[in-house]
């Protein structure tokens, strides 16, 4: 009986130790040690795909849900992941989403700062991890970012007051300008007033208002536009930050029945505004190609996670430092080279941009 019992238990005891074997075998299978990384402390094998974050101040504006897409499609191309947060216009959001992208492991950060000072502490948080930091069409100042890639936005501004200077030598203008905490909107304006100065001076231009508009709302724009022209305020043609404001502008001119009448410009080349360009209601808007400033920014992402040298001929002094500054040429658009820039290039369907016509 003992032996019996004996037996049994020996029969027991292989059966587990099999079982066993053959557990840790399947667990061998299909477990991949992996590797820290000094540069980032994150986890991360041979085979694993870049992983970049992406910190959007905003995605109100049709242009900034186009960079969305299209830096996800290029992500896909170059066989990277790219985690998206969006924080809706409110600084301590953008600061704990880019914690959140930090804690997920990723390798580099894209960052739209919605303050270019408050961001900082974004660009500091992730530096004390080893991420490095794009800053993406805006500057964060006084933070020594990786890089910044963006379109030449002073020439952005100079563009705009050509356009106007184009039209008319004489006259008043109003100015509504973006948001002030994004800092494109400082060097668009240093543009635009470099162009008009000259013409200010000797009199033959007079600006009869400059706004800042908070958050790029077009509410504010229609309603500063409105005022004026309760007030009888004599406008002959309104420089406004982007296509979204000059919508705004358009709304108030059409309620005074001053539509078409007063030169309007913008810049992002929305579908909206283009539509009203060749309908003849907004003068021009500045084109940027969006695509071009994507794809450079996930290749030169993946550059600076494989600590690849960046080629870049310009520097931008951020307030304390100078960076690295990857610089695209904005293309000033009217009804005359709409075909051959917008509907060319395939930003806007030729039907869409025509629907009206």
């Amino acid at each position: 009986m003992i032996k019996d019992r004996f037996l049994r238990n020996s029969i027991l005891v292989s059966l587990l130790l099999l079982l066993i074997i053959q557990t840790a075998l399947i667990f061998i299978k299909f477990y991949k040690p992996y590797v820290y990384l000094s540069s980032n402390n994150s986890v991360k094998d041979d085979k694993k795909k870049i992983r970049i974050g992406f910190s959007l101040g905003t995605l109100k504006e049709e242009r900034w849900i186009k960079d969305r897409d299209i830096l996800m499609a290029k992500a896909r191309e170059y066989d990277a992941e790219i985690i998206v947060q969006n924080a809706n216009n409110d600084d301590q959001d953008q600061l704990n989403q880019v914690k959140y992208l930090l804690d997920q492991g990723i390798d580099v950060l894209l960052l739209v700062p919605n303050d270019y000072i408050k961001a900082q502490s974004a660009v500091q948080m992730a530096k004390e991890r080893g991420v490095p930091v794009i800053s993406y069409d805006r500057l964060v100042l006084n933070s020594n970012v990786d890089l910044y890639i963006s379109f030449d936005n002073v020439r952005v501004g100079e563009l705009m007051a050509e356009g106007i200077l184009n039209k008319m030598r004489y006259g008043n203008i109003f100015i509504v300008n973006g948001a002030k905490n994004d800092y494109n909107t400082k060097m668009i304006k240093e543009g635009y007033d470099k162009k008009l100065e000259p013409y200010i001076n000797n009199g033959q231009i007079k600006i009869v208002g400059e706004e800042w508009s908070p958050n790029w709302m077009r509410e504010y724009a229609f309603n500063v536009v409105d005022r004026e022209l309760q007030k009888n305020t004599d406008i002959d043609a309104v420089i406004c930050g982007n296509d979204s404001l000059a919508e705004g502008v358009i709304e108030a001119l059409s309620e005074h029945r001053r539509i078409g009448r007063v030169y309007v410009v913008g810049q992002d080349a929305d579908l909206w505004a283009c539509q009203r360009i060749v309908e003849g209601t907004q003068l021009m808007t500045i084109y940027k190609p969006i695509d071009r400033l994507a794809e450079e920014a996930i290749r030169m992402a993946i550059k600076l996670v494989k600590n690849e040298q960046i080629q870049t001929d310009n520097k931008i002094f951020d307030g304390k430092y100078y960076v690295p500054y990857y610089v695209l040429e904005p293309i000033a658009v009217d009804k005359n080279n709409m075909d051959e820039t917008i509907i060319r290039d395939g930003f806007h369907l030729r039907e869409e941009v025509y629907l009206k016509k």
